[in-house]
């Protein structure tokens, strides 16, 4: 039957690239699946190439930057499987410029599809999730949101509102037996490709795994071997798996009254700046 046997699941942007391996994966460890994309040749293929390893699947064309269509894709997966399990906010664009080159445009469009949609899809699902009794929500988030990277102010801020969303969900809903996770896969895919390629060095070089080995990282997480995790985020490559921490608090140093300004500076004069983290080594 599978690791994921009776998984009802929502995976947008699932017509190419990872989301593609990611529904691909899901539907051979026996999941059923309702998948989505904006191109109707795309979204077809996938369909029938999962429909060959027998599992039930539904395609619902359209952008998630729309709410009907975010509606329509749980509305879609209660009708034809009888509820919902997991909703995955996969569904991604680039628009890669430098901060002072960046048009508004390129922001909004970004933020539409990989911060608005994801909202609009875990609102959908949670309230689809409360009504039976619970489920489970991932946000497909990136390095660029945990760390950011050059030339993705858009993407970074979108991704990192994923995360907020996450940890915020993860707080609300438990209660409904909600949980709310977050994968950070570090893959080939469409959008990491030109990077690769620009940077004279392989996939596996840049800590970038085979998009096939990665999903198998979303897998995992969707099973019940990870029903222990809420507010977690999994970092995969699939030679490499990691939790992120909540951001903490580093140097605290608390008084009974409030700081003057000379204490700050005295306080922080000897205190080197928090290192930026880089996932992908100096």
């Amino acid at each position: 039957m599978g690791r994921l046997g009776g998984k009802r699941i929502v995976i947008t942007g699932s017509s190419r690239s990872l989301g593609r391996h990611f529904a691909l994966a899901m539907a051979a460890e026996g999941a059923s699946l309702i998948i989505n994309g904006t191109n109707a040749e795309a979204l077809h293929k996938v369909r029938e190439e999962i429909a060959v390893l027998g599992a039930d699947v539904y395609a619902v064309e359209g952008s998630i930057t729309e709410s009907e269509v975010c509606s329509a894709l749980v509305d879609t997966c209660v009708d034809k499987f009888g509820g919902i399990d997991v909703m995955i906010n996969n569904a991604g664009i680039v628009r890669d410029r430098t901060l002072m080159k960046m048009s508004d445009e390129d922001f909004d469009k970004v933020i539409a599809v990989n911060l608005r949609g994801p909202f609009m899809c875990t609102r959908q699902a949670a309230l689809a999730m409360r009504e039976q009794g619970g489920g489970h929500i991932i946000q497909i988030t990136s390095a660029s949101g945990l760390v950011g990277n050059f030339g993705q102010t858009n993407y970074a801020a979108a991704k990192a509102g994923l995360m907020g969303i996450m940890y915020t969900v993860a707080k609300e809903l438990q209660r409904y037996n909600i949980r709310c996770n977050a994968m950070c896969p570090l893959s080939r895919s469409d959008m990491t490709q030109p990077f690769i390629d620009n940077s004279g060095k392989t996939a596996a070089e840049l800590g970038y795994g085979e998009p096939e080995d990665v999903a198998q990282g979303l897998v995992w997480l969707v099973s019940d071997a990870a029903s222990k995790l809420n507010g977690q985020c999994l970092t995969f490559n699939g030679v490499k798996t990691a939790l992120w921490r909540s951001p903490v608090e580093e140097y605290v140093n608390k008084k009974n009254r409030p700081f003057t300004i000379e204490e700050l500076e005295d306080y922080y004069a000897d205190i080197n700046p928090l290192p930026i983290y880089n996932p992908f080594g100096p």
